[in-house]
């Protein structure tokens, strides 16, 4: 345990001489304000590092990551972020970002108990009931459990083009567009799921969830 913990303190030292060694004034300029022009939202899996699996740089990506990349309407986490990516840093995409795989959605499709995490991955159930014809006419397991990984990473772009921080931009006139991505793992690509939201009237089939504002 202590070996392990001194190798990250001398791997840190290696990648500070390193970045130096490519860019002196590498550190400095991180040192600005930051202007990412987008979010991510992904999985907490460590398989997927968000700057890297876009060739972004430090400082190019604001990062929110959570057990199967869910947009909660009441998870004061993500809408801290949320808020924080539209209104302060003015972002201009948001791409949530799930990937086959993923264990959450996995052990959504069973009825085994895991803890507290049981209550997370309620919502991931709650979207497998909705699409329970479609996906339970899937014979493979497989095609059946991506299927489910896509269409969770769709229900979490519509929950945020729900919410009132993402609206509200719209309504402002704020460039702002969500996007839907899935992670291949045996290949390093995205599949770019084509759903994207960049304005309010594009949520106008889902009046019930459109929001009036002054």
């Amino acid at each position: 345990m202590i070996d392990f913990y001194k190798k990250i303190l001398d791997n840190n030292k290696k990648w500070v001489e390193d970045s130096l060694k490519l860019d002196p004034d590498f550190f400095n300029k991180l040192t600005d304000t930051q202007t990412p022009p987008l979010l991510w939202i992904g999985c907490s899996d460590s398989r997927i590092p968000a700057n890297e699996v876009i060739g972004a740089k430090p400082g190019e990506v604001f990062v929110h990551r959570n057990i199967a990349n869910l947009v909660v309407h009441s998870d004061m986490n993500m809408l801290s972020v949320l808020d924080y990516a539209v209104n302060v840093l003015k972002i201009k995409h948001i791409i949530v970002c799930g990937h086959y795989g993923c264990g959450g959605v996995k052990t959504a499709m069973g009825s085994s108990s895991i803890g507290i995490l049981d209550n997370w991955i309620r919502h991931i159930k709650d979207i497998y009931r909705l699409r329970k014809r479609e996906l339970e006419a899937i014979e493979d397991e497989k095609e059946r459990f991506d299927r489910l990984v896509e269409f969770n990473v769709k229900y979490q772009v519509l929950n945020l083009a729900f919410t009132s921080i993402v609206q509200s931009a719209w309504k402002n006139g704020q460039e702002l567009a969500v996007h839907g991505w899935v992670y291949e793992l045996n290949s390093g690509y995205v599949k770019d799921l084509e759903v994207s939201f960049s304005s309010y009237d594009d949520i106008k089939t889902n009046s019930v969830y459109k929001l009036d504002f002054e």
